[in-house]
Protein backbone atom coordinates (compact mmCIF):
# COMPACT_ATOMS: atom_id res chain seq x y z
CA UNK A 1 0.00 0.00 0.00
CA UNK A 2 1.25 3.48 -0.84
CA UNK A 3 -0.21 6.69 1.03
CA UNK A 4 1.38 10.15 -0.48
CA UNK A 5 1.72 13.23 1.17
CA UNK A 6 3.03 16.77 0.19
CA UNK A 7 4.30 19.90 2.11
CA UNK A 8 2.27 22.98 2.30
CA UNK A 9 2.89 25.89 3.86
CA UNK A 10 4.63 24.09 6.46
CA UNK A 11 2.34 21.47 7.07
CA UNK A 12 2.56 18.08 6.25
CA UNK A 13 -0.87 16.96 4.09
CA UNK A 14 -2.15 13.71 2.75
CA UNK A 15 -2.57 13.90 -1.06
CA UNK A 16 -6.16 11.88 -1.70
CA UNK A 17 -5.13 8.68 -3.68
CA UNK A 18 -6.32 8.94 -7.10
CA UNK A 19 -5.57 5.82 -9.41
CA UNK A 20 -5.27 7.21 -12.58
CA UNK A 21 -2.96 10.12 -11.12
CA UNK A 22 -0.66 8.17 -9.80
CA UNK A 23 2.29 8.53 -12.04
CA UNK A 24 2.05 12.82 -11.00
CA UNK A 25 1.39 11.45 -7.29
CA UNK A 26 4.77 10.05 -7.11
CA UNK A 27 6.76 12.88 -8.59
CA UNK A 28 4.63 15.55 -6.04
CA UNK A 29 4.70 13.45 -3.25
CA UNK A 30 7.28 15.14 -0.57
CA UNK A 31 6.58 11.76 1.43
CA UNK A 32 5.71 8.20 -0.07
CA UNK A 33 5.02 5.72 2.69
CA UNK A 34 5.04 2.05 1.12
CA UNK A 35 3.58 -0.59 3.46
CA UNK A 36 4.08 -4.08 2.41
CA UNK A 37 4.23 -2.96 -1.41
CA UNK A 38 3.06 -5.79 -3.97
CA UNK A 39 5.14 -6.17 -7.49
CA UNK A 40 3.12 -3.61 -9.41
CA UNK A 41 4.14 -0.49 -6.28
CA UNK A 42 7.88 -2.08 -6.48
CA UNK A 43 8.09 -1.51 -9.60
CA UNK A 44 6.58 1.92 -10.02
CA UNK A 45 8.87 2.99 -7.25
CA UNK A 46 11.84 1.46 -9.07
CA UNK A 47 11.10 3.66 -11.51
CA UNK A 48 11.03 7.02 -9.63
CA UNK A 49 13.76 6.21 -7.19
CA UNK A 50 15.99 4.16 -9.93
CA UNK A 51 16.89 1.74 -7.68
CA UNK A 52 15.21 -1.60 -6.10
CA UNK A 53 13.18 -1.26 -3.02
CA UNK A 54 15.18 -2.69 -0.11
CA UNK A 55 13.70 -6.39 0.93
CA UNK A 56 13.41 -7.41 4.20
CA UNK A 57 16.46 -9.33 5.34
CA UNK A 58 18.16 -6.59 4.12
CA UNK A 59 16.39 -4.17 6.19
CA UNK A 60 16.39 -6.65 9.29
CA UNK A 61 20.60 -6.64 9.62
CA UNK A 62 22.28 -5.60 12.31
CA UNK A 63 25.63 -3.91 10.93
CA UNK A 64 26.10 -0.33 11.14
CA UNK A 65 27.11 -0.07 7.60
CA UNK A 66 23.92 -1.73 6.39
CA UNK A 67 21.48 0.24 8.71
CA UNK A 68 23.17 3.57 8.31
CA UNK A 69 24.78 4.66 4.58
CA UNK A 70 24.58 7.29 1.80
CA UNK A 71 25.01 5.92 -1.54
CA UNK A 72 23.51 7.81 -5.15
CA UNK A 73 20.20 7.34 -4.15
CA UNK A 74 20.27 9.54 -0.69
CA UNK A 75 20.52 9.17 2.61
CA UNK A 76 19.41 5.69 3.80
CA UNK A 77 18.76 5.24 7.39
CA UNK A 78 16.86 1.97 8.98
CA UNK A 79 15.13 2.56 12.07
CA UNK A 80 13.61 -0.09 14.66
CA UNK A 81 10.67 1.32 15.38
CA UNK A 82 8.04 -0.80 18.18
CA UNK A 83 4.58 -2.61 17.22
CA UNK A 84 2.80 -4.78 19.67
CA UNK A 85 0.96 -7.65 18.80
CA UNK A 86 -1.14 -9.85 20.82
CA UNK A 87 -0.21 -8.33 24.30
CA UNK A 88 2.86 -8.23 23.56
CA UNK A 89 5.94 -5.61 21.90
CA UNK A 90 7.61 -6.90 18.96
CA UNK A 91 10.73 -5.02 16.95
CA UNK A 92 9.99 -3.61 13.28
CA UNK A 93 12.53 -2.30 11.47
CA UNK A 94 11.32 0.83 8.71
CA UNK A 95 14.15 1.93 6.03
CA UNK A 96 13.59 5.46 5.49
CA UNK A 97 15.35 7.10 2.24
CA UNK A 98 16.23 10.34 2.27
CA UNK A 99 16.15 12.53 -1.21
CA UNK A 100 16.50 16.22 -1.92
CA UNK A 101 12.75 16.68 -2.97
CA UNK A 102 11.20 13.08 -1.19
CA UNK A 103 11.40 10.91 1.79
CA UNK A 104 10.70 7.36 1.44
CA UNK A 105 9.93 4.90 4.43
CA UNK A 106 8.79 1.18 3.85
CA UNK A 107 7.96 -0.99 6.12
CA UNK A 108 6.09 -4.47 6.49
CA UNK A 109 2.93 -4.00 9.11
CA UNK A 110 0.76 -1.82 10.42
CA UNK A 111 2.78 0.88 13.06
CA UNK A 112 1.61 2.36 15.96
CA UNK A 113 3.86 5.62 14.98
CA UNK A 114 3.32 5.83 11.76
CA UNK A 115 -0.94 5.70 12.75
CA UNK A 116 -0.66 8.61 14.70
CA UNK A 117 1.74 11.01 12.24
CA UNK A 118 -0.82 10.25 9.73
CA UNK A 119 -4.19 11.19 12.04
CA UNK A 120 -2.07 14.24 12.94
CA UNK A 121 -1.38 15.33 9.80
CA UNK A 122 -5.15 15.04 9.08
CA UNK A 123 -5.32 17.48 11.73
CA UNK A 124 -2.46 19.91 10.37
CA UNK A 125 -0.63 19.12 13.49
CA UNK A 126 2.93 17.95 11.80
CA UNK A 127 4.93 20.91 10.75
CA UNK A 128 8.24 20.61 8.00
CA UNK A 129 9.30 22.50 5.48
CA UNK A 130 11.45 19.67 3.87
CA UNK A 131 11.90 16.11 3.45
CA UNK A 132 14.56 16.39 6.05
CA UNK A 133 12.76 17.97 8.56
CA UNK A 134 10.11 15.04 8.19
CA UNK A 135 12.42 12.60 8.70
CA UNK A 136 13.67 14.21 11.77
CA UNK A 137 9.84 14.86 13.45
CA UNK A 138 9.33 11.24 12.58
CA UNK A 139 12.24 10.01 14.99
CA UNK A 140 11.19 13.19 17.87
CA UNK A 141 7.55 11.25 17.10
CA UNK A 142 9.03 8.27 17.89
CA UNK A 143 11.01 8.94 21.11
CA UNK A 144 8.03 10.37 22.65
CA UNK A 145 5.77 7.59 22.13
CA UNK A 146 8.63 5.32 23.49
CA UNK A 147 8.41 7.53 26.49
CA UNK A 148 4.63 7.32 26.72
CA UNK A 149 4.99 3.07 26.25
CA UNK A 150 7.76 3.00 29.20
CA UNK A 151 5.22 5.60 31.44
CA UNK A 152 2.78 2.42 31.37
CA UNK A 153 5.29 -0.07 31.57
CA UNK A 154 6.35 1.99 34.66
CA UNK A 155 2.59 1.79 36.30
CA UNK A 156 2.10 -1.33 35.48
CA UNK A 157 5.32 -2.12 37.37
CA UNK A 158 3.89 -0.20 40.61
CA UNK A 159 0.86 -2.26 40.38
CA UNK A 160 2.98 -5.80 40.40
CA UNK A 161 4.84 -4.41 43.07
CA UNK A 162 1.76 -3.75 44.93
CA UNK A 163 0.87 -7.19 44.35
CA UNK A 164 4.19 -8.72 45.20
CA UNK A 165 4.97 -6.28 49.08
CA UNK A 166 1.36 -5.60 50.11
CA UNK A 167 -0.68 -7.91 48.83
CA UNK A 168 -1.85 -11.09 51.80
CA UNK A 169 -2.64 -13.82 48.90
CA UNK A 170 -0.56 -13.07 45.55
CA UNK A 171 -0.88 -15.98 42.59
CA UNK A 172 3.08 -15.63 42.38
CA UNK A 173 3.10 -17.56 38.85
CA UNK A 174 1.11 -14.81 37.15
CA UNK A 175 3.14 -11.94 38.72
CA UNK A 176 6.34 -13.86 37.27
CA UNK A 177 4.47 -13.95 33.80
CA UNK A 178 4.01 -10.35 34.04
CA UNK A 179 7.22 -9.50 34.98
CA UNK A 180 8.92 -11.16 32.33
CA UNK A 181 6.35 -9.61 29.92
CA UNK A 182 7.67 -6.31 31.46
CA UNK A 183 11.08 -7.11 31.20
CA UNK A 184 10.80 -8.44 27.73
CA UNK A 185 9.01 -4.93 26.49
CA UNK A 186 11.39 -3.08 28.37
CA UNK A 187 14.06 -4.59 26.52
CA UNK A 188 12.98 -3.69 23.30
CA UNK A 189 11.96 -0.19 24.05
CA UNK A 190 15.97 0.05 25.10
CA UNK A 191 16.77 -1.59 21.89
CA UNK A 192 14.89 0.73 19.97
CA UNK A 193 16.46 3.71 21.97
CA UNK A 194 19.92 2.14 21.05
CA UNK A 195 18.78 1.63 17.58
CA UNK A 196 17.82 6.12 17.40
CA UNK A 197 21.08 6.58 18.96
CA UNK A 198 22.99 5.30 15.76
CA UNK A 199 20.29 6.97 13.58
CA UNK A 200 20.98 10.25 15.49
CA UNK A 201 24.51 10.23 15.13
CA UNK A 202 24.86 9.53 11.88
CA UNK A 203 22.04 12.21 10.74
CA UNK A 204 24.22 14.49 12.69
CA UNK A 205 27.22 14.05 10.61
CA UNK A 206 25.16 14.40 7.37
CA UNK A 207 22.73 16.79 7.64
CA UNK A 208 25.11 19.76 8.76
CA UNK A 209 24.01 22.44 6.31
CA UNK A 210 20.78 23.24 8.34
CA UNK A 211 21.10 24.21 12.10
CA UNK A 212 18.02 23.67 12.60
CA UNK A 213 18.11 20.30 12.08
CA UNK A 214 21.15 19.79 14.14
CA UNK A 215 20.05 21.18 17.17
CA UNK A 216 16.45 18.93 17.30
CA UNK A 217 19.04 16.28 16.45
CA UNK A 218 20.43 16.83 20.27
CA UNK A 219 17.53 17.89 21.85
CA UNK A 220 16.15 14.03 20.68
CA UNK A 221 19.22 12.68 21.24
CA UNK A 222 19.19 14.35 25.16
CA UNK A 223 15.84 12.97 25.49
CA UNK A 224 17.03 9.73 24.43
CA UNK A 225 19.81 9.38 27.15
CA UNK A 226 17.40 10.25 29.60
CA UNK A 227 14.99 7.19 28.37
CA UNK A 228 17.81 4.75 28.82
CA UNK A 229 18.50 5.88 31.95
CA UNK A 230 15.06 4.98 33.16
CA UNK A 231 14.94 1.98 31.18
CA UNK A 232 17.92 0.94 33.37
CA UNK A 233 15.66 2.17 36.59
CA UNK A 234 13.18 -0.19 35.24
CA UNK A 235 15.45 -3.14 34.93
CA UNK A 236 16.55 -2.53 38.29
CA UNK A 237 13.06 -2.64 39.58
CA UNK A 238 12.22 -5.73 37.80
CA UNK A 239 15.15 -7.81 39.09
CA UNK A 240 14.51 -6.34 42.53
CA UNK A 241 10.47 -7.71 41.87
CA UNK A 242 11.80 -11.14 40.34
CA UNK A 243 14.02 -11.88 43.57
CA UNK A 244 11.35 -10.69 46.10
CA UNK A 245 8.84 -13.23 44.50
CA UNK A 246 11.89 -15.64 44.39
CA UNK A 247 12.07 -15.46 47.90
CA UNK A 248 8.10 -15.35 48.81
CA UNK A 249 7.76 -18.34 47.27
CA UNK A 250 10.84 -20.29 48.94
CA UNK A 251 9.18 -18.73 52.17
CA UNK A 252 5.87 -20.66 51.58
CA UNK A 253 7.77 -23.61 50.68
CA UNK A 254 9.63 -23.31 53.97
CA UNK A 255 6.84 -23.49 55.20
CA UNK A 256 5.22 -26.22 53.89
CA UNK A 257 8.35 -28.21 54.60
CA UNK A 258 8.47 -26.97 58.37
CA UNK A 259 4.74 -28.62 58.55
CA UNK A 260 6.03 -31.94 57.36
CA UNK A 261 9.07 -31.77 59.28
CA UNK A 262 7.07 -31.16 62.65
CA UNK A 263 3.99 -33.39 61.89
CA UNK A 264 6.71 -36.09 61.34
CA UNK A 265 8.31 -35.42 64.58
CA UNK A 266 4.98 -34.85 66.72
CA UNK A 267 4.00 -39.07 65.10
CA UNK A 268 7.52 -40.33 65.43
CA UNK A 269 7.07 -40.93 69.18
CA UNK A 270 3.16 -42.66 69.04
CA UNK A 271 4.76 -44.41 66.68
CA UNK A 272 7.82 -46.00 68.96
CA UNK A 273 5.19 -47.06 71.49
CA UNK A 274 3.22 -48.88 68.97
CA UNK A 275 5.97 -50.62 67.31
CA UNK A 276 7.46 -51.55 70.79
CA UNK A 277 3.64 -53.18 72.09
CA UNK A 278 3.12 -54.58 68.53
CA UNK A 279 6.36 -57.15 69.21
CA UNK A 280 5.22 -60.84 69.32
CA UNK A 281 7.60 -61.74 72.34
CA UNK A 282 6.79 -64.91 74.43
CA UNK A 283 6.93 -62.69 77.38
CA UNK A 284 5.61 -59.10 77.84
CA UNK A 285 4.04 -58.57 81.42
CA UNK A 286 1.93 -55.94 80.18
CA UNK A 287 0.07 -58.54 77.85
CA UNK A 288 -1.55 -59.23 81.27
CA UNK A 289 -2.24 -55.90 82.03
CA UNK A 290 -5.98 -55.38 82.30
CA UNK A 291 -5.41 -51.32 81.58
CA UNK A 292 -2.80 -51.62 79.13
CA UNK A 293 -4.90 -51.16 75.76
CA UNK A 294 -5.83 -48.41 77.39
CA UNK A 295 -2.75 -47.52 78.84
CA UNK A 296 -0.61 -47.60 76.05
CA UNK A 297 -3.10 -45.37 73.96
CA UNK A 298 -2.47 -42.71 76.38
CA UNK A 299 1.48 -43.37 76.46
CA UNK A 300 0.91 -42.67 72.65
CA UNK A 301 -0.95 -39.79 72.95
CA UNK A 302 1.10 -38.03 75.93
CA UNK A 303 4.36 -38.83 73.40
CA UNK A 304 2.55 -36.80 70.59
CA UNK A 305 1.32 -34.03 72.77
CA UNK A 306 4.77 -33.43 74.44
CA UNK A 307 7.19 -32.38 71.26
CA UNK A 308 4.03 -30.48 70.29
CA UNK A 309 3.89 -28.50 73.36
CA UNK A 310 7.60 -27.89 73.19
CA UNK A 311 7.54 -26.16 69.70
CA UNK A 312 5.06 -24.31 70.46
CA UNK A 313 6.29 -22.69 74.23
CA UNK A 314 9.66 -21.94 71.85
CA UNK A 315 8.02 -20.49 69.14
CA UNK A 316 8.35 -22.74 66.13
CA UNK A 317 4.37 -22.90 65.29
Amino acid sequence: MLRFFRINNGLIKEIPKDEGALPSMHTEADWIDVNEPDEEERTQLRTLLRTDLPESDDVEEIEASARCFVDQVGIHVHSLFLTQSEGRHKTTTVACILQKDRLVTVREGEIADFRLLRMRARGGQIAADSPAQLLVTMLEHKVENHADILEDLHRQLEEVSHLVLEENETEFDSVIAKLARLEDSNGKIRLCLMDTQRNISFLLRHLTSKQDHSETLREIMRDVDTLMSHTTFLFDKINFLMDSTQGFINIEQNKIIKIFSIASVVFLPPTLVASIYGMNFHIMPELNWSLGYPGALGLMVVSGFAPYWYFKHRGWL
